[in-house]
């Protein structure tokens, strides 16, 4: 700050020596014989060191006109170049100390990154030393202030680097963090807020920090309240201390532990008792008992060991109902983050069941996933899921409990090394079992596997399993078998998803399952048909085999016929695809469209304006093929199809698709029926296809 005040003196001083110049070349000789004394005056204040002991200058007290102007000039020279000789000293002057203020602050920044917080504040204090106006070196500092709770110190670095730049985010970050560790929320709130209005792409980071806010805050009043009833002599507030200062005794029998644990489960009631279970070390006392711990992890079959478990873990589940803190505190613990992924394989029906209780209480809310994600090993987890479910152990609550993490990017993400092994593998084993076991699980057990087929890398290693495509080939025959209609609808949607990726394994079961989708492209239900169609645009070009199979049971006529009564968005779509994908490969198809609908009203009708833009572009290109064969161009004579391929032709360039087939398909058109040329130069549609020349090549 030093320097920004000696700048600020600094530019008034140039503001003074550019009036003085002005005055000095002015032509009324009063004027500039002031501007001359000023100048004198400005230049003996510079306070430069003098040469001589002796003043021996001798005064003209008649000095002529030219004299006058000479002296003029030379002062205002002299005077010029000092202070550019003062501006760039200074200048090199701070470049010094901008080079050791750099120096000091990578050194800090590496005491920081070793966790070394107090040598990263000297560090950061002795940078702010060489140079004041330093942005870095406050926010820098702020942060190690935090991290040893000196949050005053931190707040004041924040507002010493706001003076230094307005807009500086980070200096909003970590003063909304240090307030929020003094318990001044609303000041917390408006300094992340702050960081908005500055960054509006920043809203969902901020939304954490906002929720973090309410969280504490909310943390803040359930302990006031909890203290409140206990100070006011509520029984149950006095029992839950008293409770825990029972278990706390070593030594006991099981059956006095599990007694003890069911009384305070049910003294727990309300956010208070769960409050005041944490303000007095309960989950470190249930923890730190010997006979709990050994209890939760060697696992032993004896009955009193079975109750206890099971009484702890519910215990659990009531304190940490509702209650974010109480969530946090017990997943901080590594005895019951082991005991939560372990006790899910339990042998014994009601630990397996309280422990599915107490994981489903975390994946109930976006906080608690995370938490669990964050803190436990998810690849162990899933797989204990996955095991309950093919043995068909509480499935529901397991397939419950898998969906609703599948939608977590970072679940899918710590999933990836272990998908096959923990996932894949078994869900094939469930699906070979169709109707023998768990049918009524499925649909949310095939919609968890594809939530997290949403993951590239896990979708990758699904499209390259030959067990998986199996597994799915035998799902739809007994799914077909047997009607079971609720199973099918999602097994198809993954079929799709995971055939986005492209895979010789595709390829090899291409043939049956597309001679499975063109079976149920005749059963009743629309949603089956939809599901079917998509099944078969996604995979039939994969495979010409597959192609052919399809063409030989009448694909086109059935796609024909769906598109002329369909008015439903997504079935076109996928018809309109199919069709084309037939057309491009088998001159047998482009007869059979042909014979079906000889003046091609169906593709027409689709090339309108309002279809979408896929679906236009896919009737396009059809078109195109079908033109090809003789006497179609002819057919088409006296039908609006001129004006409609040329107004997708004349489209949008970002619809580029869309505008290179219906190019190519007025081409054909005109090459293969001159007389449609006429009505292509009345609509001046030559200059359109020259345009589009660059597309079609």
């Amino acid at each position: 700050m030093e320097n920004i005040e000696k700048l600020d003196t600094f530019l008034e001083n140039v503001d003074k020596i550019t009036e003085l110049v002005m005055d000095l070349k002015s032509s009324d000789d009063e004027v500039s014989k002031k501007a001359m004394e000023k100048a004198d005056c400005f230049i003996a204040a510079l306070e430069e060191p003098c040469r001589t002991k002796v003043n021996r200058t001798s005064i003209n007290t008649t000095p002529s006109r030219q004299d006058s102007l000479n002296l003029q000039d030379s002062s205002a020279e002299a005077f010029m170049k000092i202070m550019e000789k003062d501006a760039e000293a200074r200048r090199l002057k701070r470049m010094k100390r901008e080079k050791v203020a750099n120096a000091l602050k990578d050194k800090g920044n590496e005491a920081y990154a070793r966790g070394e917080y107090r040598t990263a504040v000297q560090f950061y204090t002795d940078g702010l030393a060489e140079l004041r106006d330093m942005k870095p070196l406050y926010t820098n500092r702020a942060q190690a202030f935090i991290k040893l709770g000196q949050y005053q110190e931190a707040i004041t670095d924040c507002e010493w680097a706001l003076k230094c730049d307005e807009r500086c985010e980070k200096a909003y970050l970590h003063m909304g963090k240090a307030y929020l560790a003094l318990k001044e929320y609303n000041k917390s709130r408006t300094c992340f807020g702050k960081i908005v209005d500055i960054e509006p792409g920043r809203g969902k980071m901020i939304k954490g920090y906002l929720e973090q806010v309410d969280l504490e805050e909310e943390k803040d009043g359930q302990e006031a309240s909890a203290m409140e009833e206990f100070d006011s002599g509520d029984a149950n507030a006095q029992t839950v201390p008293h409770l825990l200062e029972k278990l706390s005794a070593p030594g006991r029998l099981p059956s006095y532990y599990r007694g003890g644990l069911e009384i305070l489960t049910q003294a727990l009631a309300g956010c208070s008792g769960q409050t005041l279970f944490r303000l007095n070390n309960g989950f470190s006392i249930i923890i730190g008992n010997d006979t709990l711990r050994s209890c939760l992890l060697q696992g032993s079959k004896a009955s009193e060991s079975r109750e206890l478990r099971t009484s702890v873990l519910k215990l659990w589940r009531v304190v940490c109902q509702g209650n974010d803190e109480n969530q946090k505190t017990l997943m901080s613990c590594p005895v019951s983050r082991e005991s939560a992924v372990r006790l899910v394989a339990a042998e014994q029906a009601a630990v397996r069941r309280e422990c599915l209780a107490l994981l489903s209480l975390f994946s109930e809310t976006p906080r608690g996933r995370r938490l669990a994600i964050d803190s436990l090993d998810v690849q162990t987890l899933t797989k204990n899921l996955m095991t309950c479910i093919v043995e068909q152990r509480q499935q529901k609550s397991a397939v419950n409990i898998l969906e609703k993490f599948s939608h977590e990017k970072k679940f899918c993400k710590q999933l990836r090394a272990a998908f096959k092994d923990s996932v894949s593998t078994l869900f094939g084993t469930v699906l070979r079992n169709v109707g023998e076991s768990g049918q009524h699980v499925l649909p949310l057990l095939i919609a968890a596997v594809d939530g997290l087929a949403r993951d590239d890398i896990i979708r990758r290693s699904l499209a390259r399993d030959p067990d998986c495509w199996q597994a799915f080939l035998h799902a739809i025959e007994r799914c077909i078998a047997c009607k079971y209609t609720d199973v099918l609808c999602p097994l198809l949607g993954l079929i799709v998803n995971t055939s986005t990726i492209s895979s010789p394994v595709i390829g090899e079961y291409a043939v049956p399952i597309c001679d499975c989708c063109v079976g149920l492209l005749r059963d009743g239900n629309e949603d089956v048909v939809a599901r079917a169609t998509r099944v078969l645009s996604t995979i039939l070009p994969l495979s010409s085999e597959a192609i052919q199979r399809a063409i030989q049971e009448n694909v086109v006529r059935t796609m024909h016929r769906l598109l002329k009564k369909s008015r439903e968005q997504a079935a076109t779509k996928y018809a309109m695809k199919t069709l084309a994908v037939c057309t491009a490969t088998s001159h047998l198809a482009r007869e059979e469209l042909l014979t079906a609908d000889k003046k091609l009203s169906v593709l027409r009708r689709l090339l309108a304006p309002s279809c979408d833009e896929m679906v236009s572009g896919n009737a396009a290109l059809c078109l195109a093929h079908c033109l090809e064969l003789q006497g179609t161009a002819s057919r088409l004579l006296g039908t609006d199809i001129v004006p409609l391929l040329l107004r997708h032709a004349a489209a949008d360039p970002k619809s580029a698709g869309v505008q290179r087939n219906a190019a190519v398909a007025l081409g054909k058109l005109c090459r293969s029926e001159p007389r449609h040329v006429s009505k292509l130069r009345e609509l001046h549609g030559f200059e359109i296809l020259h345009s589009c020349m660059k597309l079609i090549t």
